[in-house]
């Protein structure tokens, strides 16, 4: 089975929110017969549309080929979180690998939420950013270690843009019942997934880059020159960039080896009116401290968007709205039986360190996958640095190859009911609050 193909209509974007309220682009047409490029980019989401977007701007000729739309994968149903740092903890990053590659990727996390924005303001794309991303504990514990991160940042990276907030303080501003304090990260921001991902699309188009859409890469063989093989065509590169993330499936066993696709799902409520205040007084996002994330923002028009639960298989639910409804009603009592007008599944990856995975798999062959839910910023940023690699300065891109990416255990046969086990004990372990 297919994940491209499993949840979802070849060629149409999934029947969520962001899709209801984003203007598409035209449709690009398939790759038919032979191209020649400098540049091949597989996947048309943050990371191969900032790439290119790149690599055309530095004079190379590049074609993108994207299975469906562009941004039709995660980076067009994510929860909008633009946050700092790394998915992994500052100070986790420092246990890992020491206070200097720590600090180096400390900084490349504050370039790429700077590179969003400065593409949002260069490219005049209208995603609704805005500042402020909350994390909220749901023990006293998890709140004063919250406020212990806040104090490290500021103290060892100079960061200074979070408040550390107590009950009352928080709950002034979110009103989930269970929440007992939380951080909020002004320097942080959230915005409109897919209208980022058109956005980028249309740079990348206006800068000269050819894109094919519904055009699905069968085959890879490495070059030089290497060969992108799909089912109307192919294209003959001296460079490739692979930039599939969770739809990578057999195009390269090192990255499948360390980068599992899984699925999480997203709700939107019909429109709150004055209710909108019972959830949050301010316009931030929210995520808490549960194993699996709930998260959580107001859209434009008043809607409740929340995220919540995950799955390791194939096939997304049945049913994708009571699965969401019953984090989002445990969260916020107050909304018990509020209309769900939207309810949507995408396919993330993840790695075992929850860091994302650059590798150089072959000498013109470079991969950037697995942001572990921490996409938005990074898949930008990771676009860029395989660009810049591939116009010879490699630093970036090779500080964050750096840190050590574990296969997952039991092969790709094993790993999903592995995860799932794992998942299951620590959703149980959540539940009953230990």
């Amino acid at each position: 089975m297919d994940l491209l193909f499993s949840n979802d209509r070849r060629g149409t974007y999934p029947a969520s929110w962001y899709a209801a309220t984003a203007t598409p682009l035209a449709p690009f047409a398939p790759l038919r017969g032979e191209v020649r490029a400098d540049v091949c980019v597989v996947g048309g989401g943050y990371t191969g549309l900032s790439a290119a977007l790149h690599l055309a701007q530095a004079g190379r000729s590049v074609v993108l080929i994207e299975a469906h739309r562009v941004g039709f994968g995660a980076s067009g149903r994510n929860g909008g979180q633009l946050g700092s740092g790394q998915r992994l903890t500052q100070d986790g990053l420092e246990k890992l690998m020491g206070d200097g590659p720590a600090r180096v990727l400390w900084e490349l996390a504050e370039d790429a939420k700077t590179l969003v924005k400065d593409l949002i303001a260069r490219h005049d794309i209208a995603c609704d950013l805005t500042p402020g991303v909350a994390w909220a504990g749901t023990s006293q514990g998890s709140v004063d270690g919250l406020h212990r991160y806040a104090e490290h940042l500021a103290a060892r990276y100079g960061y200074e843009e979070i408040d550390a907030l107590r009950t009352n303080d928080w709950q002034a501003i979110c009103r989930a019942p269970q929440h007992l304090g939380a951080i909020l990260d002004h320097g942080a921001a959230h915005l409109h997934p897919l209208k980022l991902a058109l956005g980028l699309a249309r740079a990348a188009r206006d800068a000269g880059v050819q894109i094919h859409e519904t055009s699905q890469v069968h085959h890879l063989t490495e070059g030089p020159p290497a060969t992108i093989q799909t089912e109307g065509g192919r294209v003959i590169a001296d460079h490739v960039i692979l930039a599939c993330n969770g739809y990578l499936g057999g195009l390269n066993r090192k990255v499948a080896a360390r980068v599992m696709p899984i699925n999480n799902f997203i709700a939107a409520t019909e429109p709150l009116g004055d209710r909108a205040a019972e959830i949050l007084a301010r316009n931030v996002a929210v995520a808490d401290d549960r194993f699996v994330v709930n998260y959580f923002r107001m859209s434009h028009d008043g809607r409740l968007l929340f995220g919540g639960g995950e799955s390791y298989g194939y096939k997304f639910p049945a049913d994708i709205a009571a699965l969401v409804r019953k984090p989002m009603e445990h969260s916020f009592p107050q909304l018990k039986d509020v209309r769900i007008d939207h309810a949507w599944g995408g396919t993330l990856a993840i790695t075992m360190r929850r860091m994302p995975y650059l590798a150089r798999v072959a000498p013109n062959i470079l991969s950037a996958s697995g942001y572990s839910g921490h996409g938005v910023g990074t898949a930008v940023h990771a676009g860029q640095l395989m660009a810049r690699a591939i116009e010879g300065q490699t630093d970036g891109f090779e500080a964050m190859a750096a840190v050590p990416a574990q296969p997952f255990p039991g092969g790709t046969m094993m790993r999903n009911p592995l995860l799932a086990l794992a998942m299951s004990w620590y959703a149980l372990r959540d539940r009953l609050g230990v």
